[in-house]
C-alpha cells in the first residue's frame, strides 16, 4: 500500500531542530521504526525519545498517599505524604499581576516570560494555576474540555466505550497490571483493573455530557469545581484519559504495521527504544504519568488525537519565535474543537481563562462530515 503524503507537523519540525523544507510537503514518511530513527535523528531525543529514559523528567511533585498496582502479582505499596483535599485549580489570578510577582528581576528569561504573559493577556484576562503532581497536562486539558465543549465528540457517544478496557485486555493483555492512585478504590476490593477502568470511562462519559448540558456558565463552573477536588472522581477521570491514549496508541500502531497512513508523531512515539510497541509505551511511559513523570511533547500529540481535540499551548519560553503558540496536533485545527493551555517550560501546564472579545471555541463537527481542501479541489476539477 502506498503511503499517503503528509506535511510534517510544525511542532514536530521545531522539535527536530530546524525549519520546514518546502520539499517536505511531499514527504512520504519512514516505512520502519529503524527508518524513523535514521530520518528524524535528534528529534527522537528532543521529543522525549532518548535511549536512556530519565524516570523523573517533568516531575514536580509525587502523588499523595500510597500507590496501588492492580493484579494479583503486584504486592508493592509506596507510602507518600497525603494532603487534605482541595480544588486542583487555584482561583483566578490576573495574568499580568501574576507574571510580575512570579518573575521578578531583570534576567533574560524573566523578561522573556513576562513578555509572553503580556501577549497572553491580550487574549485572556486571568490564569488558574493547576496542581503540579505530574497529572497537570491531563488535568488542565480535561478542565478546559469540560469548561468549553459545546457537544461531546462522536467517540464519546459510542455505546461500547465502556468495553474498551476489556477489549484491550483480551487482545493484548495490557490492563491487568494497571497502576492506580491510592484514592482510586477498587470497588471495595471486588473490582479488577478492567472493571475499574470501565467505571471511570462511564464516569467520563457522564461528566462530559453533563457539562455540555449545563444551562449556564455558572452551572458549568460549579460542575467543574466539584469534579476537580483531588479525590477518586478526578483521578479516575485522569486515568480514563490515559486509557484513551493507550487505545489510540494501539490503533495507530496497528495501522503502522499494516502500512497505513499515520501522523508523523507516531513514528517518533514508537521510535524510542523504551516505547517500540503499545506494551512498552504503557509500562515505560504512560503508567508513570501522574506518579514519577508527566506527559512529554510527543505524548501531547497523542492526547490531542485521543480526545479528538486540538490543544493550543502558549509556550512562554518560546516567546518571539514561531513556536510561541503550538498546536497538538496541528492537522485538525479546522474540524476539531480547541482548548488553550499555557506553559513556561513544557513540563507544567496552567489554564488561561476569561477570553476577551467573547472569543468562542469552534464547534465540533464529525470528521466524516467534512471534506478536506484537497478533496474539494479535486472534486471541483472533476466538475469542470
Amino acid at each position: 500500500m502506498k503511503r499517503k503524503r503528509r506535511k510534517k507537523n510544525a511542532a514536530v519540525t521545531e522539535a527536530m531542530g530546524g525549519e520546514e523544507d518546502p520539499k517536505d510537503e511531499a514527504h512520504q514518511g519512514p516505512s520502519t521504526l529503524a527508518d524513523a530513527r535514521e530520518e528524524y535523528g535528534s528529534a527522537v531525543e528532543d521529543l522525549g525519545v532518548s535511549e536512556e529514559e530519565d524516570l523523573y523528567r517533568g516531575a514536580e511533585e509525587l502523588p499523595q498517599g500510597p500507590v496501588k498496582r492492580a493484579g494479583p502479582d503486584a504486592l508493592f505499596e509506596v507510602t507518600l505524604p497525603k494532603v487534605e483535599d482541595r480544588c486542583s485549580l487555584e482561583p483566578m489570578l490576573d495574568i499580568l499581576s501574576y507574571s510580575e510577582s512570579e518573575w521578578k528581576g531583570n534576567t533574560t528569561k524573566s523578561t522573556l516570560i513576562i513578555k509572553g504573559y503580556t501577549k497572553l493577556s491580550q487574549r485572556f484576562e486571568s490564569l488558574r494555576r493547576v496542581r503540579g503532581d505530574n497529572y497537570c497536562a491531563l488535568r488542565a486539558t480535561l478542565f478546559q474540555v469540560l469548561s468549553t465543549s459545546t457537544q461531546p465528540p462522536v467517540w464519546l457517544q459510542v455505546e461500547h466505550i465502556s468495553t474498551w478496557a476489556e477489549e484491550l485486555e483480551a487482545r493484548e493483555g495490557l490492563i491487568g497490571q494497571w497502576m492506580f492512585p491510592s484514592e482510586c478504590r477498587q470497588g471495595g476490593g471486588s473490582e479488577d483493573a478492567v472493571q475499574q477502568l470501565k467505571r471511570y470511562m462511564e464516569l467520563l462519559q457522564n461528566r462530559w455530557q453533563a457539562a455540555v448540558g449545563c444551562s449556564s456558565m455558572e452551572e458549568r463552573r460549579r460542575l467543574c469545581e466539584s469534579v476537580f477536588q483531588g479525590g477518586e472522581e478526578e483521578l479516575g477521570l485522569l486515568e480514563a484519559l490515559k486509557l484513551l491514549m493507550l487505545v489510540r496508541a494501539s490503533e495507530l500502531h496497528t495501522t503502522m504495521q499494516e502500512g497505513g497512513d499515520v501522523p508523523v508523531f507516531c513514528w517518533l512515539l514508537y521510535a524510542r527504544d523504551s516505547s517500540d510497541c503499545p506494551r512498552t509505551f504503557l509500562f515505560n511511559h504512560l503508567s508513570r504519568v501522574g506518579f514519577s513523570g508527566g506527559l512529554e511533547q510527543v505524548e501531547m500529540f497523542l492526547l490531542g488525537y485521543a480526545l479528538q481535540c486540538t490543544i493550543q499551548v502558549y509556550r512562554l519560553y518560546m516567546t518571539d519565535t514561531e513556536e510561541f503558540v503550538t498546536y497538538y496536533p496541528d492537522d485538525h485545527k479546522e474540524d476539531w474543537p480547541c482548548v488553550c493551555l499555557v506553559t513556561e517550560d513544557d513540563r507544567h501546564y496552567n489554564v488561561p481563562v476569561g477570553q476577551h472579545n467573547e472569543l468562542q471555541v469552534p464547534e465540533y463537527v464529525p470528521p466524516d462530515c467534512l471534506e478536506s481542501k484537497s478533496q474539494k479541489t479535486s472534486r471541483q476539477a472533476d466538475c469542470h
